[in-house]
């Protein structure tokens, strides 16, 4: 079986899913791999050191796709633009392993269901114990959230850590972060390093030890969050009621803050407005919002995806692919992540699909000529397939708070541009 790394086409996008480290293993399970000339130079990884592992370089992109399997970093629905230009070359038969964002842009996915090509959609991995290191929306979000901080920081008119000079007392910044998901809490550890006074805040009361765990303080909201954790573990979506309690609870601590970053997305939808124009008129001039829902709309209302905002003194940051900042060790978690997929649906060198294993079934967009999965069926209007072999199977949980990632979906997550 023949297994390609296609290069990136997404404007800006660093990134490769695979690293020549991650080669010989593929290798050793009877896979022959092949890599796009160049696919991982922006990332550091140069076409010498693929080849020194055993992959061929492919010197063009439709070599590319004359193999069984395909990996992409973003795929279909996360690269709607530039990535139609490969739909012509899909065959019958292939398979297509990425993000995929096929609940935000689920029409893709159904154009690949129609040319034959059965799609996986990383996102959209259980978050199970079985599925932890190839959970793609956990590793990006945590780069996110190291990124966020340091773009703050940058951004940020005051260092962040208490000062004893001569020339008197510098006092340390405070930093206040909102959603402690996986990018959340990676905020949290990244500010506190820099020496910030660190507060954060969650839905979830039971985050509120793990927020403690790394010396931050847990902003508690008096309000009913009884209803806000599914059984699953994951952050709900709360409705608009719920949402504007904890906005008036919240505009005291904003108001105080020197940097304020956000990580609430909901999958396929419009994130939650939780930073108001008001609590943003009422922050210092100089102080600093990092955005990582911007390419889900952005958590504050003033936020522009990609762009940079001033508003009455206060810089509002939208970034929409933070993982792509730090492609080395991006591309390196990526590829464990996407690797350890790949293997665990190959069987004696070929692709063996078992529909009774949830990894296989909540991942699963198309198979068979047919969009398979019944989320991405609701979106596009049509009805799940009830034939064997492509098992309908209950509605997928939301991915983990915090992405890109993803880094929750109705719940609390980076959004992987922030992880698509």
């Amino acid at each position: 079986m023949l297994v390609a790394v296609a290069k990136e086409t997404f404007p800006g996008e660093k990134r490769v899913a695979l690293i020549p480290a991650a080669v010989s293993g593929l290798i050793k399970a009877g896979m022959e791999v092949m890599v796009e000339a160049s696919a991982g130079e922006a990332a550091g990884f140069p076409d010498q050191a693929f080849a020194e592992k055993g992959a061929k370089i492919a010197q063009n992109r439709a070599e590319v796709f004359q193999a069984d399997v395909i990996l992409q970093v973003r795929a279909a629905g996360a690269n709607p633009e530039a990535g139609r230009a490969d739909f012509g070359q899909f065959r019958q038969g292939q398979t297509l392993i990425g993000m995929c964002d096929p609940l935000g842009s689920p029409q893709p996915a159904a154009e690949l269901a129609q040319r034959g090509v059965t799609l996986f959609a990383l996102e959209l991995l259980p978050r199970i114990t079985r599925a932890q290191s190839m959970d793609v929306l956990s590793s990006m979000a945590t780069i996110a959230g190291y990124r966020a901080v340091l773009l703050a920081a940058e951004t940020l008119p005051k260092m962040f850590p208490m000062m004893m000079t001569a020339a008197g007392t510098i006092a340390p910044a405070k930093v206040f972060i909102m959603g402690v998901g996986v990018a959340g809490l990676q905020a949290i550890a990244t500010a506190r390093r820099l020496g910030g006074v660190v507060s954060a805040n969650d839905i979830r009361p039971a985050v509120s030890e793990q927020v403690q765990s790394l010396g931050a303080k847990f902003v508690q909201l008096q309000l009913d969050t009884a209803a806000a954790e599914d059984k699953g573990g994951y952050a709900k979506e709360m409705d608009d009621e719920f949402l504007r309690k904890q906005r008036e609870m919240i505009a005291r601590v904003v108001a105080e803050s020197d940097v304020v970053i956000t990580t609430a997305a909901v999958p396929g939808k419009k994130a939650p407005t939780l930073v108001t124009a008001e609590m943003v008129g009422g922050m210092a001039p100089g102080s600093v919002i990092v955005d990582l829902a911007a390419e889900r709309g952005g958590n504050c209302e003033l936020t522009s995806p990609g762009q940079t905002v001033v508003h009455n003194g206060v810089t509002i940051l939208g970034p929409t692919n933070l993982s792509s900042d730090v492609p080395y060790h991006a591309s390196q978690m990526y590829a464990k992540n996407i690797t350890t997929f790949l293997l665990h649906l190959v069987e004696e060198g070929r692709i063996k699909l078992d529909w009774e294993d949830e990894i296989v079934r909540d991942t699963a967009i198309a198979h068979g000529g047919k969009v398979v999965h019944p989320r991405v069926c609701e979106l596009l209007g049509i009805a799940p397939p009830t034939d064997a072999g492509q098992k309908p199977h209950e509605p997928p949980r939301a991915a983990p708070a915090g992405d890109s990632a993803a880094a929750g979906e109705n719940e609390y997550k980076v959004s992987e541009g922030g992880d698509n």
